[in-house]
């Protein structure tokens, strides 16, 4: 099991994450990329507990994103089932888990400051802090794919199930855009991840 965890997080991190998977009972899928998450925990009715990470995410966001997964399962043990699944008691096991992690030895130095900032008050996804989202992004292999807010305005776009929009204005934090086929207007998050194409 640690051998097949080895490619997908820092080596740094890979004893102390071992640890977490054996003590917690964690049975890992690495599955093919699912657009909608980037993980995701399940207790099954016969007790065992399954996390499933994309094969797909860079080092930093898998290991993220594992530790996020089993601070679901750490709260619902230690706090019982009727907690928001991004409550503060979850909040506050992935802040307790994530802390040791936070070192130089496993993320780059200009990581460390953006995840200090964000582990102050995590979020359900890290993909909702644009600053950090963008600094994870510059970890992944290359692809053709933009962020929202990086294209310029009036933009046509596709997104992953091939619909096609035009970017339009800013409203508050996330962006107006215009469904080319329906005319119908969407809001999209700065950092949602599109693909340009040519006018």
């Amino acid at each position: 099991m640690k051998d097949k965890l080895a490619p997908y997080i820092p080596e740094n991190a890979l004893d102390a994450v071992f640890e977490l998977i054996k003590l917690n009972r964690v049975h890992l899928k690495i599955v093919n990329e699912r657009v909608t998450r980037h993980g995701d925990y399940r207790k099954h009715p016969d007790g065992y507990h399954q996390i499933t990470v994309n094969a797909s995410l860079n080092k930093y966001r898998f290991l993220m994103t594992l530790i996020h997964e089993i601070a679901h399962l750490v709260a619902f043990e230690k706090y019982g089932r009727n907690i928001k699944p991004h409550g503060d008691e979850w909040k506050l096991t992935f802040q307790r888990l994530m802390v040791p992690f936070l070192r130089p030895e496993i993320f780059p130095n200009q990581l460390l400051p953006l995840l200090a900032r964000h582990f102050r008050n995590p979020k359900a996804s890290s993909d909702t802090d644009s600053t950090l989202a963008l600094a994870l992004k510059q970890f992944d292999p290359a692809n053709d794919k933009n962020y929202i807010f990086e294209i310029p305005y009036g933009s046509v776009f596709r997104i992953h199930n091939g619909r096609i929009f035009k970017k339009g204005a800013q409203r508050l934090k996330r962006f107006e855009c215009m469904e080319v086929s329906s005319g119908k207007v969407y809001l999209f998050n700065p950092n949602a991840e599109v693909e340009l194409l040519p006018r």
